[in-house]
């Protein structure tokens, strides 16, 4: 019982931090462009993480990317579940607090699949892991981002074209109000995705404690078709509010570093980032919303020239991308050998 409390508490802290470390990719293009200030961004990003519960919940009808998350390990062939779930989520807390110190724009999400994988494999072997699942997910690393770029890429280039009549001043004011239906939909893809994902984990955890001796109702979960409310109502919440407390270092790099951003581009790049997070919740695969929202900036940046994209900043971004599974794993490996030694 009190492995299940620590669980959900950590899982609560990683979706806060999720929340801040990727916060950047709602609102980096809508501060950069001067349409909200950063306080007036991280609000309107959190309101509409949130609203995606409800998307979520009354709208799509489930929550399939959580039952992807939740099935990435087989929990039923490890003796010591809880010790699994702990050391992924500290593994990926740690990853995601060093690369926010740094400011590297990392996948939340991978480093949640790397650490919850990594720990499973450190406590039951490679059969422990649903490798054809995790490797759909490590496809996406690549795929992602690369139709986040065709999508900006494409949508910039009919843009400009239906508005190569308008002058750039009148455009620019359009587009600064359109940035904000864009980065709203952005938000509401990036709830829709991440917010699942700590669900999967926690949902995975109570399935796996069935056993323990009287277990209170809202605990009690033998399948993820009885998802109690509260965990996906606490998952966006934390998550909402994890946006609310900004994530400033990261905002300059996907704000600027990789490529300048006009109004017209923060639009088109938002546009194609929100597409793109709502296609993966279709398949219910979860991606980075770090990695789409990057590669929706680069095909922007492109159109006017590929020199206009700063390819050595998306070089290094590329490398954190590659060692996000494997580091969290390994972290998660060492975490889960300490708590056998410790319990």
């Amino acid at each position: 019982m009190t492995l299940l409390i620590i669980i959900i508490v950590l899982a609560i802290i990683f979706d806060y931090i999720n929340g801040f470390h990727d916060a950047a990719n709602s609102i980096a293009t809508v501060v950069s462009t001067k349409v909200l200030t950063p306080t007036q961004a991280v609000i309107w990003a959190a309101f509409f993480n949130f609203v995606a519960y409800f998307i979520a919940k009354h709208i799509i009808g489930g929550f399939g990317i959580a039952n992807t998350v939740a099935k990435t390990v087989d929990l039923s062939s490890i003796a010591s579940p809880s010790h699994v779930i702990i050391a992924g989520l500290v593994a990926a807390i740690t990853w995601n607090l060093i690369t926010w110190w740094l400011g590297i724009p990392s996948s939340s999400s991978h480093t949640l699949i790397g650490g919850f994988a990594g720990a499973a494999i450190a406590g039951g072997g490679l059969k422990a892991v649903h490798l054809d699942t995790v490797g759909i997910i490590a496809l996406f690393i690549v795929v992602a981002p690369l139709i986040g770029m065709i999508g900006g890429n494409i949508i910039t280039i009919i843009t400009l074209h239906a508005m190569k009549k308008v002058k750039p001043g009148k455009a620019d004011r359009w587009f600064k109000g359109l940035q904000l239906i864009s980065s709203a939909l952005l938000s509401i893809g990036h709830g829709l995705n991440d917010s699942q994902k700590v669900m999967g984990i926690i949902a995975a955890a109570l399935i796996a404690n069935q056993g323990i001796p009287d277990l209170p109702h809202w605990m009690a979960m033998s399948d993820m078709s009885e998802m109690h409310d509260w965990i996906p109502l606490v998952c966006f919440s934390a998550i909402a509010i994890g946006t609310m407390s900004g994530g400033w270092k990261i905002m300059k790099t996907m704000g600027n570093r990789i490529t300048k951003i006009t109004p017209v581009e923060g639009f088109c790049a938002q546009t194609a980032g929100s597409i793109t997070l709502f296609i993966s919740e279709m398949l219910h695969i979860p991606v980075s919303t770090t990695h789409v929202i990057t590669g929706s900036i680069m095909g922007v940046g492109a159109v006017k020239r590929l020199s206009a994209v700063r390819w050595g900043v998306t070089k290094d971004l590329l490398v954190a991308w590659i060692i996000t599974i494997p580091v969290s794993a390994l972290m998660a490996g060492f975490v889960y050998w300490i708590l056998t030694l410790v319990f």
